[in-house]
This record gives C-alpha cells, structure tokens and sequence, in this order.
C-alpha cells in the first residue's frame, strides 16, 4: 500500500467518525447495561379533527451519563445491524407492552427492525405478552421502516401474517425515504403507511409534493391502508394535509415526544424529548 492510499484509510475525518460511533455504542451499551432505557410518546391526531388523537408512536430514548435524554437519531443508524440494536428492539416492545397494560384505552406503536424478527428475545417477549394479555394485540402497532422490510421480504411478510392473525396491526414507516414503489402496498400488506417527511414538510406551497402525497393518499386508500402524513409543523401543511385525504398527521405542530405522556397521573414537570 502506498503513501496516498494509507494516508486516505486514516485520515482525520475517517478516524474522527470512527471515534465518534465508538463513542455512541459505549453510551448506549452503558444505559442498556443501566436500564437508563425510555420510551417518549408522540401524538398522531386525526386529519378531520385534530382534537382527537388516534394513537401514540412510542420512540426509544436512553440516557447517557449525565442524565440527558438522547433521542433516536443520534445513535440508532449506527446500531440499527448489530446486537445492541436488537436490544434496543427488545427494550421498547417490552415498555411499550407494559404501557399498554397500565393504560387500557390507548394504542400504541413501536419500531422495530425487521432484523429483530428472527431474534430470540424479541420473539419470547412478544408472544408471552400475547399469551398472557391476548387483547392487548389488538391496541399494538409495529412499525417498520421501508428500507427495513426490503431487506428481508419474505421474512417480514410470513412475521406480519402471523401477527396481524392475533390483532396487531403494522405500519410502513418512512415510506419514500428512499427508492420506493407502490408494489409495496400489494405485497406487504401494511394496515398502516407513513409518510416521510420529505413529502410532507412546507407542502402547502410545493406543488410536486402536493401531486405525490395526494397519489399515495389515494392509492393507499383503494388497499383499505390508513394514511399518516409525518413531520407537520404548520397549520397551512396540515390543511393541505388533510384535504388530500390523509387520515392522521404528526408532528411538533400536535405535541414533540415526551417521556411523561398525558395518560400518566404523575404530574411532575414535563420532559420532552
């Protein structure tokens, strides 16, 4: 190897990156070994009247060292293929199935990676929760991101068939992100389908996004899917919003993610995160 060639493999951005995703999987390895582990709850209202909130996506956060809640975003694209990942998975069905035993009248979505269908402890957790509180399933969304189900089909397809059976529903999420078809709503058989928010953010004034929102609208409701438009901070995007027929909205416009959901008694000051 070259002068040029080894200078390249170690440069100071490559090894500053590699630092910096070392640094995330300590921090998140030390909060799973703490159980500094958290669910923040979302609103997603519906289109017609805001009022009214259909469910609550359930997003994992943990705690670094100091106490500071991390969201997602900062940690799960760099654990997403590994077994801290699974972990992660494993972590928020558990919560969040807890969370719909304490709160009866609430549903209650959760991501997952469809790499966590074939792992152990997911699979053990979902189905004792199945076997000792049945009726919870149907209150229980499992979201799954687009780029996720594509990698694995056959195996997200047979795990939603065997689940949707039993009640639980599943929602497509980040759809658009990336090279996307409507085939997807043929073979997967989502009930549910979210939109990304590259299609949703200041569409009110952007006419291309207003014609392909408005087409998966209409073409995921000849498959009988629920609609949610992502990432909704104006009040001109959700009116657009809903009149091309999406049938629920999230985002800061209906309430950020927090640690302390409404349905909880405890009144304490309110986290967000």
């Amino acid at each position: 190897m070259g002068k040029r060639q080894r200078a390249i493999k170690s440069s100071p951005l490559d090894h500053a990156i590699e630092t910096r995703d070392l640094a995330v999987v300590d921090m998140v390895a030390a909060a799973i070994r703490h159980k500094d582990v958290l669910l923040a709850f979302q609103p997603i209202v519906q289109a017609k009247d805001p009022t009214k909130v259909a469910f609550f996506e359930g997003l994992i956060r943990v705690l670094d060292e100091t106490g500071r809640i991390i969201p997602a975003k900062d940690f799960m694209a760099t654990l997403e293929d590994t077994d801290l990942g699974r972990q992660l998975d494993c972590l928020a069905l558990e919560q969040g199935l807890k969370t719909l035993t304490q709160a009866p009248d609430i549903r209650i979505s959760i991501n997952m990676s469809a790499r966590s269908i074939g792992y152990g402890r997911y699979t053990r957790t979902l189905e004792q929760a199945l076997s000792e509180r049945p009726e919870v399933a149907r209150r229980l969304i499992l979201e799954i991101s687009e780029p996720s189900a594509l990698q694995v089909p056959e195996v997200v397809m047979d795990f939603m068939d065997n689940c949707q059976g039993r009640g639980i529903a599943f929602a497509l999420d980040d759809y658009g992100a990336k090279l996307t078809s409507f085939r997807h709503f043929k073979e997967f058989f989502f009930d549910i389908v979210k939109v990304d928010r590259q299609f949703c953010q200041k569409i009110s004034t952007d006419y291309e996004n207003q014609v392909i929102a408005g087409a998966i609208s209409h073409i995921a409701r000849q498959f009988g899917i629920f609609t949610v438009a992502t990432h909704v901070t104006s009040m001109d995007d959700a009116n657009t919003l809903a009149s091309l027929g999406f049938d629920c909205l999230q985002g800061f416009l209906y309430g950020a993610p927090t640690v302390n959901p409404p349905w909880d008694k405890n009144e304490n000051s309110k986290k967000v995160a």
